[in-house]
């Protein structure tokens, strides 16, 4: 969507005026600081309850994707997206961030192809500094946060893929572009040196794994298996993609103790084996 129009009101205060166009790549309303709740008792009805039928409306329109990347490119300097999943945060949710300089609108379509994967969006929030727009996603399955690793990499390339259809020149900027963008990056990221490693003590009970390596699809998931192959617990974790650059933080467990020195150095000697070597076979290592 290049254009987008919207108006919401209040129930109790009509005003006469009530919208705003935002051209994503032309011109754009910067205030100092937004905020923008929803609370959603259904995954269908974003922003309905509490609202008149007539105070929201939304107006799109398809755009040639190879214009979009060339204009974009030649008058703007392209942010670097990031993609953040938490699960420590809240007790009950996972979260989902999302932000792309001040090119990012309600993001309907990304709630849809959530609910789409069998998700429920409890709630949302839109923030704005510096001219940076962050919206975050409360999301739930069957009532619990997200814990299953396969799921949780469908929700990471799902909001990528989306970013990549809607802001096609993103895809320069992530590592995703190579494989399901218009323009792969320019720069390739050397394996070996963007790959860091390391656990630290985190209580009596768990150990805290840093892991910042190149993104690529299935990273996630492969990371949980070499972490489960050691035969480690994972207790929760934050995954953020910024850009070409995976940084995950992940509390892991021995049989519900931290981990003694001599089997963090195992752990972080097979990620960083592996992870350096992402065409090595399973059982070469």
């Amino acid at each position: 969507m290049a254009m987008a129009s919207f108006c919401v009101s209040s129930p109790t205060y009509a005003s006469p005026t009530c919208s705003m166009r935002v051209n994503r790549h032309l011109a754009y309303l910067r205030p100092l600081s937004l905020r923008i709740d929803l609370t959603l008792t259904s995954p269908l009805s974003p922003l309905r309850h509490g609202l008149p039928k007539d105070s929201i409306r939304i107006f799109s329109k398809p755009i040639d994707s190879a214009d979009l990347l060339a204009s974009v490119s030649t008058e703007d300097s392209v942010p670097v997206p990031v993609v953040l999943i938490d699960q420590d945060s809240d007790p009950d949710a996972t979260i989902v961030q999302l932000s792309f300089g001040d090119r990012l609108g309600a993001l309907l379509d990304t709630m849809k192809a959530l609910k789409d994967l069998g998700l429920d969006v409890t709630k949302g929030n839109v923030t704005t500094e510096s001219a940076v727009i962050q919206t975050k996603f409360y999301i739930m399955r069957m009532g619990r946060k997200v814990e299953d690793p396969d799921m949780l990499e469908q929700i990471r390339l799902t909001i990528i893929n989306n970013l990549l259809e809607y802001h096609p020149e993103s895809s320069e900027k992530l590592a995703m572009g190579e494989f399901f963008g218009i323009k792969p990056p320019e720069k390739k990221l050397d394996v070996d040196v963007a790959t860091h490693v390391h656990v630290e003590a985190d209580g009596p009970k768990k150990s805290l794994l840093y892991i910042e390596t190149a993104d690529r699809p299935g990273l996630l998931l492969e990371i949980y298996k070499i972490i489960t192959d050691t035969n480690l617990d994972v207790e929760s974790a934050e995954i953020d993609t910024e850009g070409l650059i995976a940084k995950d933080k992940f509390h892991v467990s021995y049989r519900g103790a931290a981990l003694n020195s001599s089997l963090s150095q195992v752990l972080v000697n097979s990620l960083r084996y592996y992870l350096r070597r992402p065409e090595t076979e399973d059982e070469s290592y």
